[in-house]
C-alpha cells in the first residue's frame, strides 16, 4: 500500500511494484493500487490515467499487465475508455477518507432470536450422555454406501441437477408408506415435503401458516427449535405448561389466547418425556378446528418405543384432522443426514403448492433417493429394531447406575421412549451450573431449565442422553456428576 503522504497522482502512479515473492502478481498489485486510489478520491473522477506503453515503462512491468488491469477496471466500473485513453469513473458512493459507515443496528429477526439465553457452550457430539445424539458408531455405513451406490448409478448424471422442491417422489412415496405402517400416518405422497430436517419443517410451518403478531402455543419446559421458529416469525409466543399427561390447554388458554399454531410433541415430549394422553389429544383436535388453527406434531424419537406397543401419530387418529406432522432421520440414521420431512393436511395443499416450488429448491437428490432405497429394501426397519435394542439396554443401564450412585435427591422421568431421561432435582443443585462444570469433563447433560421460557422452581435437573454413549461407561460418569452436584450445592 502507498503511504498517504505519497499520494499524489503522479506519485502514486509512479511509485514502483513490490518485486518480493510474497508480493503478489503485478497486475494484482496494480489493480489494487488503482481501485484504492478511485475509492479514496485520490484519482478524481474525470482524470485521465496514463496510456498503457507510458505506465508500463514507469513501472517497469509488461504493458500486456497494465492493459489487463484497465480491462479489469473498465469492466467493473471504475474507468471509462475513450478516443483519449482511459478515465476515471465519477462514481455515486460518498468520499470514503478517514470516514467508518454508521451502525444500522442489529437485524429485527436477530433481536427476536436473543431474547433466548445463549448456551454457554456448544459441545461436540461425542461428549457423553449429550442428549439427541444416536449411536452412530453403530449405524450400517457398509449398507448406506450401497444405497447410495445403487442410486447414484440408476440415476446417472441427472441426479447432479436441481430435482423437485418438494422432494424425490421415491422418498415420498416411501416415506408415506412407512408413516402409514409404523405410525399410523393417514398421507398420499403428495402430501409430503422432503426438508433439510425438523427444523426446516417447523421453519414451513410458520411461514406458510402465519402472520407477524399472529399467537403460536409451546409446551413448557419444551423443544428450543419451535420456540426459534415461531420467534423468527413474529410469532407471540404463549407457553403451555407440561405435566404427565403432556400438554395442557385450559378453556382460558383457548379464550384468552387463541393460537394460530399449536406445537406439541405428543408421542414423547421432549424433555419430559410425557405422552400426551387420548383425551387431550381429541380435545385439541376438536378445538384447533373449532378455533381455525393447526396443530404441529412433532413425532420427536417416537420410532423408539422400550415399553409396550408404540404410541400412534396424533395425525391419524380422525380424518382431516388440522394436523402438520414433522419427522426428521436426524435421530433414526444420523444428523448430518439433513433430512427431514413435513406432511401437510389435504385441505392445504392448493394453497400452499405454488409458495412451496418458489421457497424451496430440490437438492440432496443422491441422499434422497438412497433414503428411499434403504426404506424400501428392509434396511431401514432392520437398522430401527437393531437401534431400538440397543436403547433400550442403554437406558435401563444408565437408570440403574443413576439409582445406584447419584447421591443427591432427585427424581427420574421419561425413559419409555427416546434417547434421553430427565432427572430433576431440588432447587439447590443450580442444573446450569452443574451442566457447566460437568462440560469441562467431556460430559454434556442439558439443563432443564434452558428448556423453559417461563421456568419454574421445579423445572431444574439434568437431560441425559443415552444414544452416544456405551453403557459400560454410565456408572464412572454417573458418579463424577453426583459429585459435580454435590459441589455445587456447597458453592
Amino acid at each position: 500500500m502507498v503511504p498517504r503522504s505519497a499520494r499524489s497522482p503522479t506519485a502514486l502512479l509512479e511509485a514502483p511494484l513490490r518485486r518480493e515473492r510474497d508480493a503478489g502478481p503485478m497486475q494484482r498489485q496494480l489493480y489494487e493500487r488503482l481501485r484504492h486510489a478511485i475509492l479514496d478520491g485520490s484519482l478524481a473522477p474525470g482524470s485521465r490515467l496514463p496510456g498503457s506503453r507510458a505506465l508500463a515503462e514507469t513501472l517497469a512491468i509488461s504493458r500486456n499487465t497494465v492493459s489487463a488491469t484497465y480491462e479489469h477496471l473498465a469492466a467493473e466500473g471504475y474507468v471509462q475508455p475513450d478516443r483519449q485513453g482511459t478515465r476515471v469513473t465519477a462514481l455515486s458512493a460518498p468520499d470514503l477518507r478517514g470516514r467508518t459507515a454508521a451502525p444500522t443496528g442489529t437485524p429485527v429477526t436477530a433481536r427476536r432470536l436473543a431474547a433466548f439465553p445463549p448456551n454457554a457452550s456448544r459441545p461436540d457430539s461425542d461428549a457423553a450422555l449429550r442428549p439427541g445424539v444416536p449411536a452412530l458408531s453403530h449405524f450400517p455405513l457398509t449398507a448406506w454406501r450401497r444405497a447410495l451406490d445403487r442410486a447414484l448409478r440408476a440415476a446417472g448424471p441427472a441426479a447432479l441437477g436441481y430435482g423437485d422442491p418438494l422432494g424425490e417422489a421415491p422418498l415420498r412415496a416411501a416415506i408415506a408408506r412407512h408413516l402409514s405402517v409404523a405410525r399410523g400416518v393417514r398421507c398420499a405422497p403428495r402430501q409430503i415435503v422432503v426438508t433439510e430436517g425438523a427444523q426446516e419443517a417447523l421453519t414451513l410451518c410458520v411461514r406458510l401458516l402465519t402472520n407477524p403478531g399472529d399467537t403460536g402455543w409451546v409446551e413448557d419446559p419444551g423443544y428450543g427449535g419451535a420456540k426459534a421458529a415461531m420467534r423468527a416469525g413474529d410469532l407471540r409466543i404463549v407457553p403451555l405448561r407440561v405435566d404427565a399427561e403432556g400438554l395442557q390447554a385450559r378453556e382460558r388458554d383457548w379464550q384468552q389466547h387463541p393460537p394460530r399454531l399449536v406445537y406439541t410433541s405428543p408421542s414423547h415430549q421432549y424433555p419430559g418425556g410425557a405422552v400426551l394422553s387420548i383425551a387431550r389429544r381429541l380435545e385439541l383436535i376438536a378445538r384447533a378446528r373449532a378455533h381455525g388453527a393447526w396443530i404441529v406434531e412433532d413425532d420427536y424419537d417416537s420410532e423408539f418405543r422400550h415399553a409396550g406397543e408404540p404410541i400412534g401419530a396424533m395425525q391419524g387418529l380422525v380424518e382431516d384432522a388440522p394436523v402438520l406432522y414433522v419427522g426428521t432421520f436426524s435421530k433414526t440414521m444420523f444428523p448430518s443426514l439433513r433430512l427431514g420431512f413435513l406432511v401437510l393436511p389435504e385441505a392445504l395443499l392448493p394453497g400452499v403448492q405454488a409458495p412451496l416450488e418458489e421457497m424451496l429448491r430440490g437438492g440432496h437428490r443422491g441422499e434422497q433417493l438412497a433414503m428411499a432405497d434403504f426404506i424400501e429394501s428392509g434396511q431401514f426397519s432392520r437398522h430401527l429394531g437393531r437401534m431400538r435394542r440397543l436403547y433400550r439396554g442403554r437406558q435401563q443401564a444408565l437408570r440403574l447406575a443413576l439409582q445406584q450412585h447419584l447421591k443427591v435427591p432427585h427424581r427420574i422421568e421419561g425413559g419409555h421412549c427416546g434417547l434421553h431421561l430427565t432427572v430433576r432435582l431440588p432447587a439447590e443443585f443450580d442444573d446450569r451450573r452443574i451442566a457447566a462444570e460437568a462440560l469441562r469433563h467431556r460430559i454434556a447433560p442439558s439443563p432443564l431449565s434452558g428448556f423453559a421460557l417461563q421456568p419454574l422452581a421445579g423445572d431444574n435437573g439434568l437431560v441425559l442422553g443415552y444414544g452416544n454413549t456405551s453403557a459400560e461407561l454410565f456408572e464412572p460418569l454417573v458418579r463424577r456428576l453426583s459429585q459435580i452436584a454435590r459441589a455445587s450445592a456447597r458453592a
